[in-house]
């Protein structure tokens, strides 16, 4: 198999991100875990083998985005603008899965999840009240990547073909 190209996300999503106010990026953030659930529950469907731990992985993204919903609550004029481009980062995070087999987005997920970890890090700076909060934010991003890892290295181990 063929490593699909795995993009930077803050890099990709850059043009949707810096249209919001730093106040707003961690509602825009908590959305976007919310789109990352809805892929998880895409592929529960398309891998019943694995149906379980992707479940669980699109819990534990949204438990990120309740979480930081709870902890950052944004106001209603930021919720109106992160509601009104997010469609459009949304396009933009769901092209680059776009042709491939459910081994290809995964493993591009994979990765994004630990991009994700990251963003939560980054997040630190402008939120050091919350430095512990956004730890185990990160956590649970790592455990989504790690769980995806098992997955497609038993899918590999199988040569089962998927998509």
């Amino acid at each position: 198999m063929v490593k699909p190209h795995i993009p930077s996300f803050g890099e990709l999503l850059a043009p949707y991100l810096s249209g919001v106010p730093e106040e707003a990026l961690p509602f825009l953030l908590s959305q976007l875990e919310r789109t990352a659930a809805a892929r998880y529950r895409g592929w529960a469907e398309e891998v019943p083998e694995y149906r379980e731990k992707l479940l669980a992985c699109a819990d534990s993204e949204d438990e990120i985005a309740d979480r930081v919903e709870h902890l950052l609550p944004p106001s209603d004029a930021h919720r109106a603008l992160v509601l009104e481009m997010l469609p459009k980062a949304k396009a933009a995070y769901y092209k680059v899965f776009e042709g491939l087999s459910a081994v290809g987005q995964m493993t591009i997920q994979a990765d994004a999840e630990k991009q994700g970890a990251g963003a939560w890090q980054r997040m630190k700076i402008t939120h050091p009240a919350l430095a512990e909060e956004m730890d185990a934010l990160s956590e649970i991003e790592l455990k989504s990547g790690d769980c995806l890892d098992q997955i497609l290295g038993e899918m590999t181990t199988k040569k089962a073909s998927y998509g």
